[in-house]
């Protein structure tokens, strides 16, 4: 398929190089102009704007986001729809709060153009090798862009979930539940650092990742992490949030659904920027394995 490609960060960047060694065509755009060049010399096709891009896809267009959420992307919508006509597509594969999807859908299709909202999960690896991606939307605009979907994700990593914001509502509590997850793997490391016993923490992370009950990428990461690290003392355990957990909880609310272990590892983060523990060094260490998130280093 031919498709204009705009964001091109760490995992923009990754997912662009996938799609192009699957033989898709590529027109791409960055406000970084490095980022742009990169990718060109991997085959896409490189605009200076989001005019050019538009101008080099004939009707009906798929265009492709992966932009930090809130302004950036309502800022590239705004730019790049007197471009767009009735039929075209536009996809955001972004971490965008389903509220702001559902009324992007609702002002672009007063325009004719359709919205999709592509949660993405798998991390930096995932991006560049195979993703999961929850897609809401039009069904009819989902299957045209299967093809794609198809070779940006594993085999099964793919589905339409519904209406529009579904998508990124599916993504935000998938995220929540990653916090808690990250959480329990965190406190977990943290009681056995403590016991006396002398644990080898990447053996322990490696023994669990296979055929325990909490097997998983998580636990592969964590004996990484260790490998690299055996006690994290070079990461400060200060965990940011990125908004999925915060959004989760403000939906719990609306909803009137308890989530006692989401809440709790969110607040954890909070606490963690004045403490430093195993606990949040473990998290911090994980974010940065399948994400790609900075962490501030201990010098001491």
């Amino acid at each position: 398929m031919k498709v204009g490609f705009i964001g091109l960060g760490k995992m923009g960047f990754n997912m662009a190089e996938n799609l192009l060694e699957h033989g898709h065509e590529l027109i791409v755009f960055d406000l970084s102009r490095e980022a742009v060049v990169n990718l060109a010399c991997k085959g896409a096709v490189a605009a200076a704007s989001l005019r050019e891009l538009a101008g080099l896809l004939e009707p009906p267009r798929v265009l492709w986001l992966m932009v930090p959420a809130g302004e950036p992307v309502d800022g590239v919508l705004r730019e790049l729809s007197p471009f767009l006509v009735p039929g075209d597509i536009v996809a955001d594969g972004g971490n965008s709060r389903y509220s702001d999807s559902m009324r992007r859908s609702d002002e672009l299709s007063e325009k004719g153009i359709v919205f999709l909202d592509a949660g993405t999960s798998g991390g930096l690896e995932g991006a560049r090798h195979g993703a999961c991606m929850m897609v809401g939307g039009e069904r009819s605009a989902f299957e045209a862009v299967e093809p794609l979907l198809a070779d940006m994700c594993l085999p099964g990593g793919y589905a339409h979930t519904g209406r529009s914001g579904s998508g990124h509502f599916a993504k935000m509590v998938h995220n929540g539940i990653e916090y808690g997850m990250m959480q329990a793997m965190g406190e977990g490391f943290n009681l056995l650092d403590a016991s006396g016993f002398g644990f080898d923490l990447a053996e322990v992370a490696r023994l669990w990742s296979n055929g325990s009950v909490v097997r998983g990428w998580l636990m592969e990461l964590a004996s990484r992490a260790f490998q690299r690290d055996p006690g994290l003392g070079t990461i400060q355990g200060k965990i940011a949030d990125s908004g999925e957990g915060r959004w989760t909880l403000e939906a719990a609310l609306e909803q009137g659904v308890p989530l006692p272990v989401i809440a709790a590892s969110l607040f954890s983060r909070y606490r963690s920027r004045s403490e430093n523990n195993m606990s949040d060094r473990l998290v911090a260490a994980l974010r940065h394995e399948f994400g790609g998130h900075g962490f501030t280093e201990n010098k001491g």
